[in-house]
Protein backbone atom coordinates (compact mmCIF):
# COMPACT_ATOMS: atom_id res chain seq x y z
CA UNK A 1 0.00 0.00 0.00
CA UNK A 2 1.07 3.53 -0.96
CA UNK A 3 1.99 5.79 2.48
CA UNK A 4 2.75 9.18 2.79
CA UNK A 5 5.97 9.53 0.96
CA UNK A 6 4.83 7.66 -2.30
CA UNK A 7 1.65 9.27 -2.47
CA UNK A 8 3.49 12.94 -1.86
CA UNK A 9 5.93 11.66 -4.78
CA UNK A 10 3.02 10.71 -7.17
CA UNK A 11 1.28 14.12 -6.32
CA UNK A 12 4.10 15.58 -7.59
CA UNK A 13 4.81 13.93 -10.67
CA UNK A 14 1.21 13.82 -11.81
CA UNK A 15 1.32 17.74 -10.84
CA UNK A 16 4.32 18.16 -13.53
CA UNK A 17 2.70 16.11 -16.03
CA UNK A 18 -0.88 16.65 -15.79
CA UNK A 19 -1.08 21.20 -14.67
CA UNK A 20 -2.93 22.91 -17.29
CA UNK A 21 -3.55 19.50 -19.16
CA UNK A 22 -7.74 19.65 -20.18
CA UNK A 23 -9.69 16.54 -19.49
CA UNK A 24 -10.67 15.23 -22.73
CA UNK A 25 -12.59 12.14 -21.14
CA UNK A 26 -13.47 9.88 -18.05
CA UNK A 27 -14.52 6.47 -18.72
CA UNK A 28 -15.40 4.58 -15.69
CA UNK A 29 -14.57 1.07 -16.08
CA UNK A 30 -15.76 0.09 -12.44
CA UNK A 31 -18.44 1.48 -10.84
CA UNK A 32 -18.18 0.16 -7.80
CA UNK A 33 -14.88 2.63 -7.16
CA UNK A 34 -16.95 5.60 -7.55
CA UNK A 35 -17.82 6.91 -4.23
CA UNK A 36 -20.13 10.28 -5.30
CA UNK A 37 -22.81 11.08 -7.32
CA UNK A 38 -23.21 14.88 -7.11
CA UNK A 39 -21.48 16.78 -9.47
CA UNK A 40 -21.56 14.11 -11.58
CA UNK A 41 -18.33 12.31 -13.03
CA UNK A 42 -19.35 13.97 -16.84
CA UNK A 43 -18.49 17.35 -15.35
CA UNK A 44 -15.18 16.87 -15.23
CA UNK A 45 -14.67 16.87 -18.84
CA UNK A 46 -13.96 19.98 -20.50
CA UNK A 47 -12.34 21.44 -17.19
CA UNK A 48 -8.45 22.76 -17.06
CA UNK A 49 -6.22 20.69 -14.30
CA UNK A 50 -4.40 23.67 -11.82
CA UNK A 51 -3.40 21.26 -8.95
CA UNK A 52 -2.47 18.37 -7.52
CA UNK A 53 -2.20 18.17 -4.17
CA UNK A 54 -1.80 15.16 -0.95
CA UNK A 55 -4.13 14.88 1.60
CA UNK A 56 -2.97 12.18 3.97
CA UNK A 57 -3.19 8.75 1.71
CA UNK A 58 -5.40 10.84 -0.16
CA UNK A 59 -4.38 12.64 -4.27
CA UNK A 60 -6.52 15.30 -4.91
CA UNK A 61 -6.03 16.48 -8.64
CA UNK A 62 -7.69 20.18 -8.80
CA UNK A 63 -9.78 21.12 -12.37
CA UNK A 64 -11.49 24.11 -12.43
CA UNK A 65 -13.11 24.10 -8.98
CA UNK A 66 -14.40 20.18 -8.65
CA UNK A 67 -11.72 17.57 -7.22
CA UNK A 68 -11.17 14.12 -8.63
CA UNK A 69 -10.04 12.32 -5.34
CA UNK A 70 -8.30 8.55 -4.99
CA UNK A 71 -7.71 6.79 -2.24
CA UNK A 72 -5.10 3.52 -3.91
CA UNK A 73 -5.51 1.36 -0.96
CA UNK A 74 -3.49 -1.85 -0.82
CA UNK A 75 -3.55 -2.40 -4.24
CA UNK A 76 -4.15 0.89 -6.47
CA UNK A 77 -1.83 2.33 -8.49
CA UNK A 78 -1.37 4.71 -11.64
CA UNK A 79 -0.49 4.62 -15.25
CA UNK A 80 0.03 7.56 -17.03
CA UNK A 81 0.83 6.92 -21.25
CA UNK A 82 1.83 9.37 -23.46
CA UNK A 83 0.72 7.14 -26.06
CA UNK A 84 -2.41 6.37 -25.51
CA UNK A 85 -4.51 4.13 -27.88
CA UNK A 86 -8.22 5.97 -27.67
CA UNK A 87 -9.93 2.71 -27.14
CA UNK A 88 -13.38 2.39 -25.03
CA UNK A 89 -12.47 0.32 -22.07
CA UNK A 90 -15.22 -2.25 -21.46
CA UNK A 91 -16.41 -2.94 -17.91
CA UNK A 92 -15.18 -5.71 -16.05
CA UNK A 93 -12.01 -6.51 -18.06
CA UNK A 94 -8.40 -5.91 -16.53
CA UNK A 95 -6.86 -4.24 -13.83
CA UNK A 96 -8.29 -1.07 -15.52
CA UNK A 97 -10.80 0.56 -12.83
CA UNK A 98 -10.85 4.62 -14.26
CA UNK A 99 -9.06 6.26 -16.91
CA UNK A 100 -9.39 9.75 -17.73
CA UNK A 101 -7.87 11.27 -20.70
CA UNK A 102 -6.14 14.44 -21.32
CA UNK A 103 -5.30 17.17 -24.29
CA UNK A 104 -2.15 18.88 -23.07
CA UNK A 105 0.51 21.50 -24.62
CA UNK A 106 2.50 17.72 -25.17
CA UNK A 107 0.16 15.76 -26.47
CA UNK A 108 -2.67 13.32 -25.43
CA UNK A 109 -2.20 11.40 -22.01
CA UNK A 110 -4.09 9.13 -20.32
CA UNK A 111 -4.27 8.25 -16.30
CA UNK A 112 -5.57 4.71 -15.33
CA UNK A 113 -6.18 3.89 -12.00
CA UNK A 114 -5.71 0.37 -11.64
CA UNK A 115 -6.34 -2.30 -9.03
CA UNK A 116 -5.04 -5.92 -8.65
CA UNK A 117 -6.28 -8.69 -7.01
CA UNK A 118 -10.03 -9.64 -5.93
CA UNK A 119 -10.55 -7.27 -2.81
CA UNK A 120 -11.27 -4.13 -3.93
CA UNK A 121 -10.63 -1.40 -2.13
CA UNK A 122 -9.86 1.61 -4.81
CA UNK A 123 -11.98 4.43 -4.23
CA UNK A 124 -12.38 7.58 -6.02
CA UNK A 125 -14.61 10.89 -5.39
CA UNK A 126 -15.48 13.89 -7.22
CA UNK A 127 -15.99 16.58 -4.53
CA UNK A 128 -16.17 20.22 -4.85
CA UNK A 129 -14.00 20.70 -1.68
CA UNK A 130 -11.62 17.91 -0.76
CA UNK A 131 -13.26 17.87 3.06
CA UNK A 132 -15.80 16.36 1.42
CA UNK A 133 -14.58 13.43 1.30
CA UNK A 134 -14.92 11.68 4.74
CA UNK A 135 -11.43 10.05 4.87
CA UNK A 136 -10.25 13.42 4.59
CA UNK A 137 -12.23 15.18 7.19
CA UNK A 138 -11.21 12.55 9.23
CA UNK A 139 -7.47 12.68 8.87
CA UNK A 140 -5.11 13.42 12.21
CA UNK A 141 -2.50 15.73 11.74
CA UNK A 142 -0.09 15.68 9.13
CA UNK A 143 3.51 14.67 10.49
CA UNK A 144 4.98 17.74 8.53
CA UNK A 145 2.41 19.98 8.96
CA UNK A 146 3.96 23.04 11.32
CA UNK A 147 1.69 22.06 14.36
CA UNK A 148 2.86 18.54 14.78
CA UNK A 149 5.63 18.53 17.38
CA UNK A 150 6.96 16.01 19.78
CA UNK A 151 4.29 17.92 22.39
CA UNK A 152 1.30 17.08 20.06
CA UNK A 153 2.75 13.56 20.24
CA UNK A 154 3.06 13.27 23.58
CA UNK A 155 -0.85 14.36 24.02
CA UNK A 156 -1.75 11.77 21.29
CA UNK A 157 0.36 8.68 22.99
CA UNK A 158 -0.61 10.15 26.52
CA UNK A 159 -4.25 10.05 26.11
CA UNK A 160 -4.46 6.71 23.97
CA UNK A 161 -4.78 2.48 25.46
CA UNK A 162 -4.19 1.88 22.22
CA UNK A 163 -1.39 -0.48 21.23
CA UNK A 164 1.56 2.07 19.54
CA UNK A 165 1.44 0.44 16.25
CA UNK A 166 -2.03 0.84 15.82
CA UNK A 167 -2.05 4.05 16.72
CA UNK A 168 0.72 4.69 14.12
CA UNK A 169 -1.34 3.30 11.19
CA UNK A 170 -4.60 5.26 12.43
CA UNK A 171 -5.72 7.88 9.99
CA UNK A 172 -7.77 9.66 12.25
CA UNK A 173 -4.88 9.84 14.73
CA UNK A 174 -1.43 10.79 12.68
CA UNK A 175 -2.09 11.06 8.74
CA UNK A 176 -0.62 8.99 6.27
CA UNK A 177 1.68 6.20 7.87
CA UNK A 178 0.56 2.38 7.24
CA UNK A 179 1.62 -0.91 7.87
CA UNK A 180 5.68 -1.03 6.27
CA UNK A 181 6.37 2.59 7.56
CA UNK A 182 5.17 1.92 11.21
CA UNK A 183 7.27 -1.14 11.30
CA UNK A 184 9.85 0.97 9.99
CA UNK A 185 9.29 3.64 12.39
CA UNK A 186 9.19 1.74 15.47
CA UNK A 187 12.44 -0.20 14.93
CA UNK A 188 13.88 2.71 14.61
CA UNK A 189 12.77 4.44 17.95
CA UNK A 190 13.65 0.68 19.62
CA UNK A 191 9.88 0.48 20.31
CA UNK A 192 7.67 -2.87 20.65
CA UNK A 193 4.78 -2.79 18.26
CA UNK A 194 2.74 -3.65 20.82
CA UNK A 195 3.24 -1.06 23.67
CA UNK A 196 0.97 0.53 25.18
CA UNK A 197 0.84 3.81 23.41
CA UNK A 198 0.49 5.93 27.09
CA UNK A 199 2.90 3.59 28.59
CA UNK A 200 5.76 5.10 26.68
CA UNK A 201 7.92 7.58 28.77
CA UNK A 202 9.31 10.80 27.46
CA UNK A 203 12.70 9.43 26.15
CA UNK A 204 10.57 6.97 24.09
CA UNK A 205 8.40 9.50 23.00
CA UNK A 206 11.41 11.92 21.82
CA UNK A 207 12.66 9.17 20.01
CA UNK A 208 9.54 8.18 17.95
CA UNK A 209 9.20 11.45 16.92
CA UNK A 210 12.53 12.13 15.68
CA UNK A 211 11.93 8.48 13.84
CA UNK A 212 8.74 9.09 12.46
CA UNK A 213 10.63 12.42 11.02
CA UNK A 214 13.81 10.80 9.76
CA UNK A 215 12.12 7.37 8.17
CA UNK A 216 9.23 9.23 6.38
CA UNK A 217 11.69 12.43 5.68
CA UNK A 218 14.62 9.84 4.47
CA UNK A 219 11.60 8.22 2.23
CA UNK A 220 10.45 11.13 1.01
CA UNK A 221 13.42 12.11 -0.13
CA UNK A 222 13.98 9.05 -1.97
CA UNK A 223 10.97 9.22 -3.39
CA UNK A 224 10.93 12.54 -4.70
CA UNK A 225 11.60 13.19 -8.62
CA UNK A 226 10.69 9.69 -9.76
CA UNK A 227 8.50 8.20 -12.07
CA UNK A 228 4.71 6.21 -10.72
CA UNK A 229 6.41 3.30 -11.88
CA UNK A 230 9.69 3.82 -9.56
CA UNK A 231 8.15 4.45 -6.78
CA UNK A 232 7.03 0.75 -5.47
CA UNK A 233 10.44 -0.87 -5.97
CA UNK A 234 11.99 2.59 -4.06
CA UNK A 235 9.86 1.78 -1.16
CA UNK A 236 10.69 -1.81 -0.43
CA UNK A 237 14.39 -1.11 -1.55
CA UNK A 238 14.44 0.91 1.64
CA UNK A 239 13.26 -1.35 4.46
CA UNK A 240 14.82 -2.25 7.46
CA UNK A 241 12.46 -4.56 8.83
CA UNK A 242 9.43 -4.63 6.93
CA UNK A 243 8.53 -7.46 4.69
CA UNK A 244 12.13 -8.95 5.98
CA UNK A 245 11.34 -11.27 8.29
CA UNK A 246 13.90 -14.35 8.42
CA UNK A 247 17.11 -11.63 7.64
CA UNK A 248 19.38 -10.43 9.56
CA UNK A 249 18.32 -6.64 11.34
CA UNK A 250 21.18 -4.70 10.01
CA UNK A 251 21.22 -2.74 12.98
CA UNK A 252 22.07 -5.83 15.71
CA UNK A 253 22.07 -8.80 13.58
CA UNK A 254 19.31 -10.78 15.32
CA UNK A 255 16.68 -12.20 13.17
CA UNK A 256 13.56 -9.90 12.05
CA UNK A 257 10.66 -11.59 12.86
CA UNK A 258 7.10 -11.65 12.22
CA UNK A 259 3.78 -11.48 13.72
CA UNK A 260 1.08 -12.35 11.30
CA UNK A 261 -2.86 -11.05 11.80
CA UNK A 262 -6.12 -12.36 9.08
CA UNK A 263 -5.11 -9.97 6.59
CA UNK A 264 -1.77 -8.44 7.04
CA UNK A 265 1.44 -8.65 9.25
CA UNK A 266 4.17 -6.87 10.92
CA UNK A 267 7.64 -7.14 11.10
CA UNK A 268 9.96 -6.11 14.03
CA UNK A 269 13.84 -7.08 15.74
CA UNK A 270 13.36 -8.99 18.93
CA UNK A 271 16.80 -7.66 20.04
CA UNK A 272 15.96 -4.04 18.96
CA UNK A 273 12.54 -3.11 20.19
CA UNK A 274 11.48 -6.12 22.68
CA UNK A 275 14.70 -7.11 24.97
CA UNK A 276 14.76 -10.27 23.14
CA UNK A 277 11.03 -11.50 23.88
CA UNK A 278 9.42 -13.06 20.74
CA UNK A 279 6.02 -11.91 20.05
CA UNK A 280 3.06 -14.26 20.08
CA UNK A 281 1.93 -14.93 16.16
CA UNK A 282 -1.55 -16.09 16.26
CA UNK A 283 -1.59 -17.56 12.98
CA UNK A 284 1.38 -20.24 14.18
CA UNK A 285 1.11 -20.43 17.77
CA UNK A 286 -1.77 -22.88 17.39
CA UNK A 287 0.82 -25.42 16.16
CA UNK A 288 3.79 -24.50 18.87
CA UNK A 289 0.67 -26.07 21.95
Amino acid sequence: MPELPEVAALADFLAARLQGAVVSKVQIVSFAVLKTADPPISDLEGRTVTAVRRYGKFVAVEADGIHLVFHLARAGWVRLTDAPTGALLKRGGGHIAVRLSFSSAGGPLDLDLTEAGTKKSLAVYLVRDPSDVPGIAALGPDPFSPGFDVESLAAILTSSKQQIKGVLRSQGIIAGIGNAYSDEILHAARISPFAIASSLDRPATERLYDAIHDILGTALAEASGKPASELKDAKRSHMRVHGRAGEACPVCGDTVREVSFADTALQYCPTCQTKGKILADRRTSRFLK
